[in-house]
């Protein structure tokens, strides 16, 4: 594999923002997050799907869910060296087993020989379920030690994220200054209130606190078909989180309640820009590292602090 995700980021074909760092947090979602992500495959090349690696307890569920949706032609099942081996994933182990929210094909029992003994009997080849998935299970069993196992990796999941954010933000760059500029200093766009819809995803917020929400966030950049209402000046504001698409990412600079504007830095191109008309802010957050490190700044740093009663 090349390596990290930060390390060759590229432009999807299509995004979704899920807005949340695991699929449990919200199960439901995240299958119409899938849903709408495959439906954008043409079959012209494989597709690789890389999972969760959630697999204890509903996790597992919500696996044989993907499977099912998806239809895959090979799954590779890696296990782990010295650990408590997980169930294969066959295709009868799939289809006779009930998903989080799928139903597995109930197993027809035999009836026993009768006292006139007469053979008994099982269900013939076209009383199968047509529906039966039909793929080949490649099981890799490794011998290194230890590997794969939970607890184990040298970096935590939150640090690869954070790295792919700043590999992200690094497009703001500009790549013939040698000196890498703190964000305050760049040009961000000016967007009305009225032109974007806003929606938080992880979490219920007032209407009267979502620009405290929103403001020195990371949101996702996406289009909604829906025609933007808005009421005046206000800010205009989703009741539910829409299955989208999601052209980019950016981070709120700064909400200008005077002019009714919102400032955000985002490296999306302007032509992609014009089609943005929702903001999605999720439990994804920005790098303590660009908000701590800011070079220039006298006094204290906005949304920055170091007075914690370590006591509660």
């Amino acid at each position: 594999l090349p390596g990290p995700p930060f390390t060759h980021q590229q432009a999807p074909r299509k995004m979704v923002y899920y807005g949340l760092t695991s699929c449990e947090q919200d199960t439901e979602r995240y299958l119409d997050v899938v849903k709408a992500v495959f439906s954008s495959y043409k079959k012209e090349v494989p597709l690789v799907v890389n999972t969760m690696g959630w697999v204890k307890g509903e996790g597992l569920l919500l696996l044989i869910d993907i499977i099912r949706l998806l239809s895959p032609s090979h799954i590779v099942q890696m296990d782990v060296y010295d650990w408590k081996a997980m169930t294969p994933l066959s295709a009868d182990y799939v289809h006779f087993t009930a998903g989080l929210y799928t139903k597995g094909k109930q197993q027809t029992k035999c009836k026993q020989m009768r006292m006139d003994g007469a053979e008994p009997w099982s269900p013939s080849e076209g009383a199968e379920d047509a529906l039966a998935p039909q793929y080949k299970l490649l099981y890799i069993h490794p011998e290194f030690p230890r590997a794969g196992a939970a607890g184990e990796a040298r970096v935590h999941s939150s640090i690869l994220r954070d790295t792919a954010i700043l590999g992200y933000l690094g497009q703001l760059q500009c790549p013939d200054i040698g000196a890498v500029l703190p964000l305050h200093s760049l040009l961000p766009y000016q967007v009305p209130f009225r032109a974007v819809a806003l929606r938080v995803v992880h979490t219920d917020v007032a209407p009267t606190n979502i620009l405290y929400a929103l403001n020195a966030s990371w949101v996702g950049l996406c289009c909604i078909p829906e025609e933007i209402q808005s009421q005046g000046e206000a800010p205009v504001l989703l009741t539910q989180t829409p299955v989208c698409d999601c052209l980019g990412f950016g981070i709120v600079r700064g909400v200008d309640m005077e002019k009714k504007l919102y400032h955000v830095l985002t490296p999306v191109p302007p032509e992609k820009l014009r089609l943005v008309n929702c903001l999605l802010l999720g439990s994804v957050t920005i790098p303590n590292c660009v908000l701590v490190g800011q070079q220039g700044v006298e006094g204290e740093i906005p949304y920055v602090t170091s007075d914690y009663n370590y006591n509660i």
